[in-house]
C-alpha cells in the first residue's frame, strides 16, 4: 500500500538520514516543499545551498511569497504526489515545516505526519517556518537521540508498520 508521509523536524535532527534508512527496506521518494524555492533562491539571489540562519530566513520568506501568490509549493507537491501514485515507490516523504501547510497537504494527499526530534539539536527560531515546527499534533514522533544503528532500527520498524 502506498503511503505519503509528511516529515518535519528542526534542521540537523536526522530527517534525511531517517529517510535514507527507510529506503533500505522499501522504495521511497523524498521531496521537499522548498525544492523549487531553493531553485528560485539560487536564481534570484545567488544562494549557494548554505544552511545558515540568514539562508533559512531567505528560503522561509520566499516560500511564503510563493504560497501567497499562487500556492506554488502546494502545486509542486501535488504534481509530485501524482507521479508517486503511478510509480513503483511505496512511501513518499514530503518535508514541510509550516503547520498550516502540513495540514493542507495531510488532507489533500491523505498523508500521515512524522516529527523527528533530537534533544542534542537546538531548535531554530530565526524564521517563522522553523519556529513553527512544534505547533502541530503529529501522527508519529521518532526520537533520534541515540546511535545511527538505533535510528536505522526505528526506520525499519516505521516502514514495516505500513
Amino acid at each position: 500500500m502506498k503511503q505519503v508521509i509528511i516529515i518535519n523536524g528542526s534542521g540537523g535532527v536526522g530527517k534525511d538520514t531517517f529517510v535514507e534508512f527507510c529506503s533500505k527496506y522499501v522504495k521511497v521518494i523524498n521531496v521537499s516543499s522548498v525544492d523549487k524555492v531553493k531553485e528560485a533562491a539560487n536564481v534570484l539571489t545567488g544562494w549557494n545551498g548554505e544552511k545558515d540562519e540568514k539562508s533559512r530566513k531567505l528560503l522561509s520568506d520566499l516560500k511564503q511569497l510563493g504560497i501567497e501568490y499562487n500556492d506554488a509549493p502546494f502545486q509542486y507537491l501535488s504534481k509530485k504526489v501524482q507521479e508517486f501514485q503511478v510509480s513503483d515507490a511505496e512511501i513518499m516523504f514530503i518535508h514541510i515545516r509550516e503547520h498550516t501547510e502540513i495540514e493542507k497537504c495531510k488532507q489533500a494527499f491523505h498523508a500521515k505526519t512524522l516529527l523527528i526530534t533530537n534533544k542534542n539539536v537546538a531548535v531554530i527560531l530565526s524564521n517563522h517556518s522553523d519556529s513553527d515546527i512544534n505547533n502541530y499534533n503529529y501522527d508519529y514522533t521518532i526520537q533520534n537521540d541515540g546511535t545511527l544503528e538505533e535510528l536505522e532500527q526505528k526506520a525499519e520498524e516505521f516502514v514495516k508498520s505500513f
